[in-house]
C-alpha cells in the first residue's frame, strides 16, 4: 500500500488536530478559552481565516474543473457559496473578536464599578 501524498496527509493531521483542540477548548478554563478563540477568530492569521482561503482555493479548483467539464456546476456553486458565508461569518465575528480577547487578559482590579454585561437567556439568529 503507497503512503497518501503529503497534502493529503496534512488535511488529515488538520482535522486531527482540530478535533483535539475542540476537546481542549470545551474544558478550559474562561481566559484560557477566550484566548483560543481570539486565535480562531483572528481574521489576518486565524483558523476561521485560513479555512475560508482554502474553501475559496477549492472554489476556484471546481471552477476550473467544472468549465472543462469535469465537475458538475453545482460542486463549484456549493464551495463558492460556502467561501461567501465563512466570509460573511467571518465579518460578524470579527466585531466581537475584542470583546473575546478581553476575556484572556488577567483581570485588574477596578478602581471604580464599571458596567459588567449580563447573561441573557434571548439569542437573536441571524437568518441567512
Amino acid at each position: 500500500m503507497t503512503n497518501p501524498p503529503l497534502s493529503v496527509r496534512l488535511a488529515d493531521d488538520v482535522a486531527h488536530q482540530l478535533s483535539q483542540l475542540t476537546q481542549l477548548l470545551a474544558q478550559a478554563p474562561a481566559h484560557e478559552a477566550a484566548q483560543i478563540l481570539g486565535k480562531v477568530l483572528d481574521s489576518d492569521k486565524g483558523l476561521l481565516g485560513g479555512v475560508t482561503a482554502l474553501v475559496a482555493t477549492g472554489s476556484r479548483f471546481a471552477q476550473d474543473h467544472s468549465q472543462r467539464g469535469i465537475l458538475h456546476p453545482e460542486v463549484w456553486l456549493a464551495l463558492g457559496r460556502a467561501a461567501n458565508e465563512l466570509s460573511s461569518v467571518g465579518e460578524d465575528l470579527n466585531e466581537h473578536t475584542g470583546t473575546i480577547r478581553q476575556l484572556a487578559t488577567p483581570a485588574i482590579p477596578a478602581t471604580s464599578q464599571a458596567a459588567r454585561p449580563t447573561g441573557s437567556a434571548m439569542v437573536v439568529r441571524r437568518h441567512r
